[in-house]
């Protein structure tokens, strides 16, 4: 099975060689069918403390690396 690979924008980055990214997506409600935006925040691995609050990151699934941290910071998105 192929890793995940999301889009999202970094909104914390404050913690040490980790950020939080909040991956935004639309989804359908089942029963009213209106359109809802969810968000969803991942933990990410980010060796080098390069990335700061309002960069557009993508992210990729990876092994554990800790307790709520399984993923890794792919690279910027340019715009």
């Amino acid at each position: 099975m192929p890793k995940k690979i999301f889009t999202g924008e970094v909104v914390s980055d404050k913690m040490e060689k980790t950020v939080v990214v909040a991956v935004k997506r639309l989804t359908q409600h089942p029963l009213y069918k209106k359109t809802i935006k969810k968000v969803s925040k991942f933990k990410a691995h980010d060796e080098e403390n390069k990335y700061k609050v309002g960069d557009k990151v993508r992210i990729i699934e990876s092994k554990p690396i800790s307790k709520e941290k399984m993923w890794v910071v792919l690279g910027k998105v340019e715009r």
